[in-house]
């Protein structure tokens, strides 16, 4: 009993003490609202920190949700412009066109003579020296001519130069094909230099204002431009041997002048009516002459390596048939000779001007293309010092480097010549 009443004290008592902790509680209002109080706060601090939380939580999912839908932050208007900038605009697209058209027939007017006329020339009795001057006058002139159509260039207005010097080349192309009715080798030599005369001022006017319109129309992408249009006058190169000979074996001396200069003057008739108008700086004056360009060092190596480059090709045209008849060739596989030189320079004009845009020596560039036209010369004769003769193998060979050497200097001088001057 006694165990027992001790053991119900000890709960009587706490449950006592428990009531009494109650009632004191109770009896004590502003304890136990302080309490309440600190619980509130405690609660409400942790509800913000939860809700900061969610929210953090929630923008971050938003983000991300807005990156897989393709919605992320936009960058600036300037970085997303030169990220979309395309290579070409449309009018910088069809004016490549255009002038790329012409090149190509250029470089088949220029070239399409090269397997027949020495031929042609001997026999009306003509020399190696009067038809090479032929060959070599045409250069002579675009070198003298351009320096003035490029003083008055503003004056006149660049595209009605580059219409008129192709329909002047086309027109002297078609009157070239009717020599071969001329009676006698004065009258015949004579005419020929009148209209290789009068084709070389045309040529030398589209080729100032081709360069002209390059210039402004492709600011960004200028060695790259003229690359690809060199590559255009080298394919024309190409052809014009091939397609001259071809047409002088089917129809004789008219047939290749004909057709090919009727289809440069189809050339001129588009490039008139869709080639853009560049823009003509009237007011524009030259304040400097020819000659004071050329006092520039670096711009009169560039012109002398140009006019070497240019003069190779002269010598290379006029001389390489005479060179190859005794291989006994038709004047088709003539004409296959050279498409080497032309297809190689064709090929090797984009990489000199790639090279001339990444690394920038252009002076390296002429010296290389410079030794490689030694070279080819030296190989094409060959050289008495060489231990074999003249065989049909060395002479692709040289025209190899031939081809390769003629783009590094012209292209490579070109770019050098016009940064230069710039």
């Amino acid at each position: 009993m006694k165990l027992e009443e001790e053991n119900e004290r000890p709960c009587c008592t706490s449950s006592n003490s428990a009531s009494i902790d109650f009632t004191n509680s109770e009896s004590d209002p502003a304890e136990g609202q302080v309490e309440i109080m600190d619980s509130t706060r405690i609660r409400s601090s942790g509800n913000s920190l939860e809700v900061h939380h969610q929210d953090r939580r929630r923008s971050y999912e938003t983000e991300k949700h807005l990156q897989m839908n393709g919605n992320h932050k936009q960058p600036a208007p300037e970085e997303k412009e030169l990220s979309r900038k395309p290579l070409y605009t449309k009018s910088q697209w069809v004016t490549l066109f255009t002038l790329g058209l012409i090149n190509f027939c250029e470089g088949v007017i220029i070239s399409l003579q090269a397997p027949f006329y020495p031929a042609e020339a001997e026999k009306k009795g003509a020399t190696a020296t009067e038809y090479g001057l032929v060959f070599g006058v045409f250069e002579l002139v675009v070198f003298l001519v351009s320096p003035i159509f490029g003083k008055y260039m503003t004056k006149i207005g660049t595209k009605f130069i580059l219409n008129a010097g192709i329909f002047i080349t086309s027109t002297c192309c078609i009157l070239f094909g009717f020599l071969d009715k001329v009676p006698g080798r004065d009258a015949f030599v004579g005419l020929s230099f009148a209209v290789r005369i009068i084709q070389a001022v045309g040529e030398a006017g589209y080729m100032t204002a081709s360069f002209t319109i390059i210039a402004s129309a492709f600011p960004d992408n200028v060695a790259t431009t003229f690359a690809a249009l060199e590559t255009c006058f080298g394919l024309g190169i190409i052809a014009g041997p091939t397609l001259g000979g071809a047409l002088y074996q089917l129809g004789g001396f008219t047939l290749p002048f004909a057709t090919l200069g009727s289809l440069l003057f189809v050339a001129a008739c588009v490039t008139f009516f869709i080639l853009p108008s560049p823009p003509d700086h009237e007011n524009t004056e030259c304040k400097f002459s020819v000659f004071d360009i050329l006092k520039i060092p670096p711009v009169f190596l560039a012109t002398l390596t140009t006019f070497c480059g240019a003069s190779a090709i002269g010598f290379v045209t006029a001389l390489l048939e005479p060179h190859l008849r005794q291989f006994n060739l038709t004047p088709v596989v003539n004409g296959l000779m050279f498409i080497i030189g032309g297809g190689v320079y064709a090929a090797m004009a984009p990489v000199w001007g790639w090279l001339c845009d990444k690394v920038g020596q252009t002076k390296l560039f002429c010296i290389a293309g410079a030794l490689s036209s030694c070279i080819a010369f030296t190989l094409l004769g060959p050289a008495p010092f060489l231990p074999f003769d003249t065989t049909l193998w060395v002479c692709i060979v040289a025209l190899v480097f031939h081809g390769i050497g003629s783009g590094g200097e012209i292209v490579c001088a070109f770019l050098g010549s016009l940064k230069e001057a710039v």
